[in-house]
């Protein structure tokens, strides 16, 4: 085995190396804003697509990725024991393929497929073309977002590794509307039919350069002989196997009372966004009568996101998720009101009063993206004290394959209902009352969600104050405590959090112990 290569020689970690690490994000956040805000527009406004045919794209192609996700993660784990993985590094081999694939078939999606195939193609063309590059994207976050785990042990260092993802994550969802902002605003009417695949290309390069810098100046852990011992001395299943036991571990997160209202409140707030981000372009151009370019110059406030994720990082602290939460919801649900308003009192030249909106929205949205992921650390604890196991990977699979489907459904359902509505993608103006509906769909649908979210975040108790009462608990038990004496304050917290009564907590034996008294019985 070549253990010489770049990739398994560790360096020293610092800002320059974890901003190169953490660069394969600025792909990362572009992607999910090209996925939720463009792709739609893009495919029913200048493709020309029906929208329920536009929405089953992305909608099909999104439940694949969940499905091709859950079973990756496990692959590149075990490819040390091929060739290609002990030479080339079983994560990063994946990241090179991927690379190479999304380079492909993301810059082939924003060619016209009448260009290649002629007319009559273009729902199977975009439906492969658009399938693959997802699948292509996994192929490069999966392995790259273990990278931290292979690179080093320490605690610090890993902080400098992925600290700047969330910044960098923001500052590509920015590029991708800036962009496309630009190039919609180019006087030449050739340059703005063609604004999408200018865009498609330099998104590309961009991407490819940045996932290429985080390629080539990360590695991974030497595959030394003890490493190899330890990797082979973990338990070996079947795909069968290992699936059915990654869908009995799924459906035990749903015991925790704690999860289930943060999965809840995450679902719902995200899903909301989802219908904002697809149904905007069409709400500003369609319902509005405004330039072709508007939604994404306003999409480009994403920016004002950043300053509100510096904020929400100190209130985290001071005030909690519960506040947090509030807040975010009641701005995402006043800006949809303020949209709302803007479009049925008709109001004249409405650009600089849908700034001001579209700023309040990206302020909320900035902490709506940074609270969920910030509260889930804390939420595997909750399952420490109900199983005594250690499954924040599970959590966070959850988490992810929830968010995919129903991201993937969401898109999906909007086109299908604006179909229904009566919504011609291809008409250069609609029928009688149908902008009233399409304009009632993009107000009503983000604040329904939301509204759903922030009364269950009402009812959210974990935050730091349950959480260091329960981290106490977890403590006297690791260290031989009684079960029987708990304090009433630490056995009210368990209880709220898990869902469970105290006495079924903190079981007298894991499952492995009571496996091996059953094996010597």
């Amino acid at each position: 085995m070549n253990h010489n290569r770049w990739v398994y020689t560790p360096k020293e970690i610092n800002v320059k190396r974890g901003v190169a690490y953490g660069l394969t994000d600025l792909m990362g956040g572009g992607w999910n804003n090209i996925v939720s805000g463009v792709i739609f527009a893009y495919l029913t406004l200048s493709v020309g697509l029906n929208p329920a045919m536009a929405g089953a794209i992305t909608g099909i192609a999104r439940i694949f990725d969940a499905i091709f996700s859950l079973t990756f993660g496990t692959i590149t784990d075990g490819f040390y024991k091929t060739r290609l993985g002990q030479k080339y590094g079983r994560r990063h081999f994946w990241m090179f393929v991927g690379l190479i694939g999304f380079a492909i078939s993301f810059l082939a999606f924003w060619v016209p497929a009448t260009a290649i195939f002629g007319p009559g193609h273009d729902f199977v063309y975009y439906l492969v073309v658009y399938t693959l590059t997802e699948i292509f994207v996994g192929m490069i976050l999966i392995p790259w977002e273990t990278l931290p785990t292979e690179m080093t042990t320490d605690y610090t260092k890993r902080t400098i590794l992925s600290g700047s993802r969330m910044f960098i994550s923001a500052t590509g969802t920015s590029l991708v509307f800036f962009i496309l902002a630009i190039l919609q605003s180019l006087p030449s009417a050739q340059a703005k039919k063609n604004a999408y695949l200018f865009a498609g290309i330099l998104w590309t390069v961009l991407f490819v350069v940045a996932i290429y810098t985080s390629y080539r100046m990360t590695w991974e852990r030497p595959l030394t002989k003890e490493f190899i011992a330890e990797l082979d001395a973990r338990p070996k299943l079947t795909f069968g196997q290992y699936l059915k036991e990654t869908l009995h571990d799924y459906g035990q997160t749903f015991r925790n009372s704690a999860f289930r209202k943060h999965l809840t409140i995450y679902i719902f707030s995200f899903t909301g966004k989802d219908f904002y981000a697809t149904l905007l372009p069409t709400f500003i151009v369609v319902c509005m009568g405004m330039a072709s370019n508007t939604p994404w110059v306003l999409n480009a406030f994403a920016v004002f996101g950043i300053l509100s994720t510096l904020l929400a990082a100190k209130l985290m602290i001071t005030h909690g998720p519960r506040f947090l939460y509030s807040v975010s919801y009641i701005g995402i649900i006043v800006a949809m009101i303020g949209y709302g308003v803007t479009y049925f009192l008709h109001i004249h030249n409405p650009f600089v009063i849908l700034v001001i909106i579209t700023i309040i929205y990206q302020l909320s949205r900035g902490i709506l993206e940074f609270t969920p992921w910030n509260v889930f650390p804390f939420i595997p604890d909750v399952d420490h004290i109900m199983t005594r196991g250690d499954k924040a990977g599970t959590y966070a699979a959850v988490m992810t394959f929830f968010r995919k489907s129903t991201g993937a459904l969401a898109t999906w359902l909007a086109g299908i209902l604006l179909e229904e509505f009566g919504y011609v993608s291809t008409a250069s103006k609609q029928a009688a009352g149908i902008t009233d509906r399409v304009a009632w769909l993009f107000v009503i649908a983000p604040i329904v969600l939301v509204a759903i979210a922030l009364v269950v975040s009402w009812t959210f108790r974990l935050n730091r104050q349950t959480h260091e009462v329960l981290q106490s608990e977890i403590n006297r038990l690791q260290n031989g405590g009684s079960k029987k004496d708990v304090t009433p304050e630490a056995k009210q917290v368990a209880e709220e959090l898990t869902g469970h009564p105290y006495n079924e907590l903190w079981p007298n034996q894991t499952y492995e112990e009571s496996h091996i008294d059953k094996k010597k019985k």
